[in-house]
């Protein structure tokens, strides 16, 4: 009996540190959050688009989580506010993947007020070169058109 019991015990703390060590190795984000960072983002979009940008860039209140973070354009010229530093100030319509599809202006094109879309297309992981699939949740916001990709 006491041989089972410490059997049992030392199965249930390596499978506690474990589960600890995975959960600290996860450095990417998921679906879920990705949704849910957006639908965090939007009211505050619509409350102050000035306040919601600076939380956005520095990553105050959780903005910026795992390699998820909020990205802003406008939807009358797709300027990009909010996003990655090495692409803001760009037009987002421009922006073709190596497959050839222009994820940007989908975007631009398909996004609607009240409406989370996806759009997937090959984008660089923070501080790489090399383009992944990426998953983007994308919705209309006022005059911005805000979203939150994650790498499946």
């Amino acid at each position: 009996m006491l041989c089972k019991l410490v059997i049992g015990a030392t199965s249930a703390a390596a499978l506690t540190f474990s589960t600890v060590a995975v959960a600290q190795q996860r450095q990417v984000g998921t679906a879920a959050e990705d949704r849910a960072l957006l639908e965090r983002a939007i009211p505050l979009v619509k409350a102050d688009k000035a306040t919601a940008f600076a939380k956005f860039l520095s990553g105050a209140d959780g903005f910026k989580f795992l390699d998820l973070y909020v990205f802003c354009f406008n939807s009358a010229d797709g300027q990009i506010n909010v996003a990655r530093p090495d692409v803001i100030g760009k037009d987002v319509r421009t922006f073709v993947d190596e497959a050839g599809s222009r994820w940007g202006e989908r975007m631009f094109n398909r996004a609607r007020e009240g409406e989370i879309i996806e759009v997937g297309y090959l984008f660089p992981r923070p501080g790489t070169d090399t383009p992944v699939w990426k998953v983007s949740f994308v919705a209309k916001v006022a005059d911005q058109i805000c979203g939150v990709g994650y790498y499946p």
